[in-house]
């Protein structure tokens, strides 16, 4: 009888010391519970981001949840100062963000800056595309170039918000052909169907936007894409990059994901194993396929360094166009 009641004793210690242990684990022993931000309307790229991070964390078992909030306005800059303000020390929630949070905390002149957040990964990045109309007499890249040399203000340029990467790109684009950037017709729109209408009305000279957006109507004639933005021809895609046509222009529209300030070193390291985890799934490498994005994925200190040489680049294209006062 007295051995039963060890043995049982023995049995109601361990239970509990399990029991202990299993509720001062880590979150990255259990499955997260996340929030994940995306300082931007529905629909948009920030957004299609975020709800494609909930996807694959639930699908691939990383997350037992996670719940997605938009916050939009002003580039994101609304976002990004909720989510420092709102979520310091939460190690359990991340904010979508990318190239054109950039460029708006830099026009808005913000008092939050991404110094303050934590990085934790680079996640994708787009190639841009410039297009014009079917019947337009640009055929060529080096076409477009002549003519912005001839008469600059004659050649507009629609794409998405002033300061995000279609208007860099247009500044990049007249800057290295030898015009004026400063002087570069960009018509902003808020969102691709608007910028579309107008390329497709004749309103504009060419557009610009990530190259999965006109896909269609470059496949089916009504557009003709007359350059990318790649290193090197994309492949599959019949497109020449502008390099080849003598352009020394690359740029790509990257997304990425950060944390919360005041985590401690172990939340980071929970929610940056996550991410990896969740990037390295099949149902993330799924979702890549179908939305046209490109992998683009640069873990922790890689991708701290790569924001700040961004920063410093992005800043001073807009303040080569006049959006950002020395």
């Amino acid at each position: 009888m007295k051995s039963f009641c060890a043995r049982l004793l023995g049995a109601a210690v361990a239970l509990t010391c399990a029991l202990v242990l299993l509720a001062g684990a880590p979150a990255s022993a259990q499955q997260l519970e996340l929030k994940v931000m995306a300082p931007a309307a529905p629909g948009g790229g920030w957004d299609q981001t975020a709800r494609a991070m909930q996807q694959a964390f639930v699908a691939s078992g990383v997350a037992r949840s996670v719940q997605v909030t938009n916050v939009a306005g002003a580039g994101g800059t609304v976002g990004i100062a909720q989510f420092v303000n709102g979520a310091k020390g939460d190690g359990n929630q991340l904010m979508v963000n990318g190239f054109v949070m950039v460029g708006a905390l830099a026009m808005n002149k913000s008092p939050v800056t991404l110094e303050q957040v934590t990085p934790i990964a680079r996640l994708t990045e787009e190639i841009q595309v410039i297009v014009v109309p079917a019947a337009s007499p640009i055929k060529t890249a080096q076409d477009l170039a002549a003519a912005l040399k001839a008469d600059i203000a004659k050649v507009t340029f629609a794409g998405g918000s002033a300061g995000g990467v279609d208007h860099v790109m247009a500044a990049l684009f007249a800057g290295t052909v030898g015009a004026d950037a400063k002087k570069v017709n960009y018509i902003p729109f808020s969102g691709g169907g608007e910028s579309l209408a107008a390329i497709l009305g004749g309103k504009v000279t060419a557009g610009i936007s990530g190259l999965s957006e006109y896909d269609g109507q470059i496949k089916s004639g009504k557009l003709r894409a007359i350059g990318v933005s790649s290193e090197n021809r994309i492949p599959g895609v019949d497109i020449p990059t502008f390099k080849e046509q003598g352009i020394d222009l690359v740029l790509a529209n990257w997304r990425s994901v950060v944390a919360a300030p005041g985590i401690t070193p172990e939340q980071k390291k929970t929610l940056s194993d996550a991410v990896e985890k969740m990037v390295k799934s099949d149902a993330w490498k799924e979702i890549l396929k179908q939305k046209g994005w490109d992998d683009a994925y640069l873990p922790g200190d890689a991708f701290a360094e790569f924001l700040k040489k961004e920063n410093v680049r992005v800043t001073d294209v807009l303040r080569s166009v006049g959006l950002v006062k020395s």
